[in-house]
């Protein structure tokens, strides 16, 4: 059976026809499957008993259950989702003070990029997701949602390189965004990328007005190659030059996230060469103190350090917002839970064969 949602509306319409059916049948079904996750096609209501019968024999809205479950005392959600291959995947739902309820999504099983502290990559990268498995996650997400709650950001930071896995990922973003889907505005959606710089090129092409992150972690070529090895490819150079060339095409500010990481790169001098590498670009700098993960020697940086950092870039004109940290009893940090699991189910298979 395949996945309903690895089909793009135009594909399902098209199935629609095939089968005899009108086309404004996909904003019914694509409402049903979207705002009330977990109800089958069997039990929706305003469908011809005809066409539910067809889509429970031709399709499946779930693909992926939930092997972990995690949640922190600030009100941070986490999933390891088990996928029909027995992979690991995981998704994020994040709370704040002022209401959002914003939804970490990953796009691949895994990563090929190896930033030296990160979980995801450490294993290297094992698939990209499908689009249905990149929207589901969405909807296990919101059915972690009060009634009073409702998905109002998505950020696409968590597994992979979301820029090496794009189509997919655009397939996912138009069901969420659409108002017979998630009904989520394509301003409140963030896309991060390590710094694939044909891929933010092919972004901005695409014409969607979401917003991009860059993944930067460093001011200079020689530094970030040590930090994000697959700089070694491309260099901030070309990064920069298509983050502008994002801007100029969407009109969309580019946000510049950057891990600080205590005595690696978080030093008075590196906070004043990233300003002066940004300086009359129209940018935001998120500054985000490392989440300790097991097993990697990086640490968080003192409060001051981040503080001083944060100085030096808004005296130099940078705008600058500091990230607050969520999750971290819960290993909130992206493929921190899928590494946990999977070093336990090694432990636990050495033991049986001891």
């Amino acid at each position: 059976m395949k996945h309903f949602l690895d089909l793009s509306v135009s594909e399902f319409k098209e199935w629609l026809i095939r089968h005899g059916q009108p086309c404004f049948r996909a904003g019914q079904v694509g409402h049903w499957v979207c705002r009330s996750p977990g109800v089958p096609f069997e039990q929706m209501s305003d469908i011809p008993k005809e066409l539910r019968t067809l889509l429970s024999r031709d399709f499946r809205i779930w693909s992926m259950e939930t092997v972990a479950h995690r949640t922190s005392a600030d009100g941070t959600e986490k999933l390891l989702l088990k996928t029909a291959d027995d992979e690991h995947v995981e998704c994020v739902l994040l709370r704040d003070d002022k209401g959002n309820r914003t939804a970490c999504i990953s796009t691949q099983v895994g990563c090929a990029m190896g930033c030296v502290f990160c979980a995801s990559g450490l294993d290297g990268l094992v698939r990209n997701l499908t689009a249905g498995e990149i929207f589901e996650e969405l909807l296990q997400l919101r059915r972690l949602l009060g009634p009073d709650e409702r998905l109002s950001h998505i950020v696409v930071m968590g597994m992979g390189e979301p820029l090496a896995n794009l189509p997919r990922l655009l397939q996912a973003l138009n069901w969420a965004t659409r108002k017979d889907g998630l009904n989520i505005s394509a301003r409140r959606v963030t896309i991060s990328t390590v710094g694939a710089s044909a891929g933010i090129r092919r972004l901005a092409d695409h014409g969607a007005a979401y917003h991009l992150a860059v993944s930067l972690h460093a001011p200079n070529d020689e530094l970030r190659s040590r930090i994000v090895p697959t700089n070694r490819k491309v260099g901030l150079g070309a990064i920069l030059e298509a983050a502008d060339y994002y801007f100029e095409k969407t009109g969309r500010r580019v946000t510049y996230e950057y891990v600080l990481l205590a005595e690696v790169n978080d030093r008075p001098e590196h906070a004043a060469s990233l300003a002066e590498l940004l300086r009359g670009r129209n940018a935001l700098v998120n500054l985000i103190p490392f989440n300790p993960i097991q097993g990697l020697p990086y640490r968080t940086p003192r409060r001051q350090d981040v503080r001083d950092f944060a100085s030096t870039l808004e005296s130099a004109g940078v705008q600058v917002t500091i990230r607050h940290r969520k999750g971290d009893t819960i290993d909130a940090a992206c493929g921190q839970l899928r590494r946990v699991r999977e070093q336990a189910v090694v432990l636990s298979d050495f033991q049986q064969e001891a």
